[in-house]
């Protein structure tokens, strides 16, 4: 059973925008709100390059990185073809406005620098 951390409220992320968590070790998650009010969780580092991906521009349920301009599905964390990467997910659920993610996953998921 998963530990739920509350991050924020699902109104304190922008519509179409995001906001990082910071993590004791590894590279920010960056949480995500398309415009359909679904909330999402990658890690902040697009498989590219590493840029970072809460500065790059939501459309539906998908983010173009700001460096390279690959296109990251929110979902899964893959990237669309003709590009081949995978951001680290994780996962995320909201109850009442909050959103919560996984105190565990934040912890060991992605922390190592080479993946991170």
């Amino acid at each position: 059973m998963a530990d739920w951390m509350a991050i924020c409220r699902v109104d304190e992320i922008p519509v179409l925008g995001a906001r990082r968590v910071a993590r004791e070790r590894g590279a920010e998650v960056a949480v995500f709100r398309a415009d359909d009010d679904h909330v999402f969780a990658l890690l902040d580092r697009c498989p590219h390059k590493g840029g970072p991906l809460s500065q790059g521009i939501v459309f539906g349920h998908s983010v173009a990185c700001p460096l390279h301009n690959w296109t990251i599905e929110l979902g899964s964390g893959e990237a669309r073809a003709p590009d081949v990467g995978c951001a680290a997910r994780f996962a995320v659920k909201v109850e009442a406005g909050v959103v919560h993610l996984d105190a565990a996953e934040l912890a060991t998921r992605a922390v190592d620098p080479v993946t991170a």
